[in-house]
């Protein structure tokens, strides 16, 4: 690394939690694995693989570069686009072997200048909005609009889903209006005479607090990170896999009444040591994480003053050498930073927490080269249950 601030990512971390969350749900049930927006933060390809050797049927990705950068790394998997495609873009799915979302009939009537029928199979979710208010079909107007088109003999309709939008809260109501309303579409789909090998509507939470509702599949994307809503009572065990570190750059003593930091942010009280830390909010530190708190030798330390670009400078208990260790989340003798911690301060999730670290943070991996041996793209097996560890 040529960079003092690094994440360390155990793969065995993630392959534990979903061999945890798999052994909760009935066997019949499918697991997607989600993976997009670099794997929450931990690394696309590497969460891929260790999802793999859990036992995952299906990939979902946000996007179609993502899922052609899984491809390209020889990733064998069927990968559902979670948001739809631009339809000229039809033909290079296709070459990817990729499993389309589609939302309305106007999509496949613009696809098909790009698609000519049956110049190959077509496989597509349909995705219905139940409640959220995202993306998807919403009456059975457009659903009678878009039947006809999924009856081409060039589609292979593999989906039909749902998300939900409060399956992270205490009240429940609203998830089970969203359950109704999706049993009632899976009628309208049954009525079409359409073959429709999935049906999911479970994401992390509500496959989990909700196992009735795991249908054919569930996309499995949080929980495989080892998070979980802190205000729920998780019935599994799911263990983070990501946790952040860095070292001290500079060390310095404040005189009572020194300030420091932009717009005099901060002014010591009294004579204070204080350390450089760098990385800043350009990394995915945002200035809204002022006021948390970081480990160094065992103990807690505050962040004070405004978070800067590259560095952010933390009070110190005591006098430190430069190149003291400092942990960011996770943990330093009896003392933890957990992501539900850092969540709760900005108001958000554990995810918005992993996902925000850019590229500049390097990612190291426990063991990785256990996975580059076993899952190396030139010696991929054909058949991908035959390596499931």
């Amino acid at each position: 690394m040529l960079r003092d601030t690094w994440a360390e990512i155990s793969l065995s971390r993630i392959r534990e939690n979903m061999l945890n969350i798999r052994r909760s749900l009935p066997g019949t049930v499918k697991l997607m694995a989600v993976v997009k927006a670099n794997g929450y933060g931990h690394g696309d390809i590497e969460s891929a693989m260790a999802a793999m050797r859990a036992g995952a049927d299906y990939l979902a990705v946000a996007y179609l570069e993502e899922a052609i950068r899984l491809r390209d790394a020889g990733v064998k998997l069927p990968i559902l686009v979670l948001t739809p495609i631009g339809p000229e873009l039809v033909q290079l799915a296709l070459r990817h072997n990729l499993s389309l979302t589609v939302t309305s009939a106007k999509w496949f009537s613009e696809m098909r200048d790009f698609k000519p029928c049956p110049a190959g199979k077509l496989r597509v979710h349909v995705k219905m909005d139940t409640g959220l208010g995202r993306i998807g079909i919403r009456t059975k107007q457009e659903w009678d609009e878009l039947v006809p088109w999924l009856q081409n003999e060039d589609v292979d309709v593999d989906g039909f889903y749902t998300h939900f939008a409060t399956a992270g809260q205490e009240d429940t109501r609203f998830l089970e209006q969203q359950t109704a309303r999706f049993l009632d579409m899976k009628e309208w789909a049954r009525a079409s005479g359409l073959v429709i090998r999935h049906y999911h509507c479970a994401g992390s939470v509500a496959a989990l607090r909700f196992p009735h509702l795991a249908m054919d599949m569930v996309r499995i994307g949080a929980a495989m990170y080892g998070f979980y809503p802190a205000k729920l009572a998780c019935p599994v065990k799911l263990e983070p896999a990501l946790s952040l570190h860095s070292r001290l750059i500079q060390v310095k003593k404040l005189a009572a009444g020194e300030y420091l930091g932009y717009d005099n942010s901060y002014r010591a009280e009294e004579e204070e040591w204080i350390g450089t830390v760098p990385i800043g909010y350009a990394d995915g530190w945002a200035q809204r994480m002022q006021g948390t708190d970081v480990l160094i030798g065992g103990h807690r330390a505050p962040i004070v003053g405004k978070i800067c670009m590259d560095q952010l400078m933390i009070k110190l208990p005591a006098p430190y050498a430069e190149g003291t260790p400092v942990t960011l989340i996770g943990a330093q003798g009896g003392q933890r930073i957990t992501f539900a911690e850092l969540a709760a301060h900005i108001g958000s999730v554990a995810q918005e927490v992993s996902t925000s670290l850019g590229t500049r943070v390097a990612r190291t991996y426990k063991d990785i080269e256990e996975v580059r041996t076993r899952w190396d793209k030139t010696t991929w097996p054909d058949d991908i249950s035959q390596a499931v560890i």
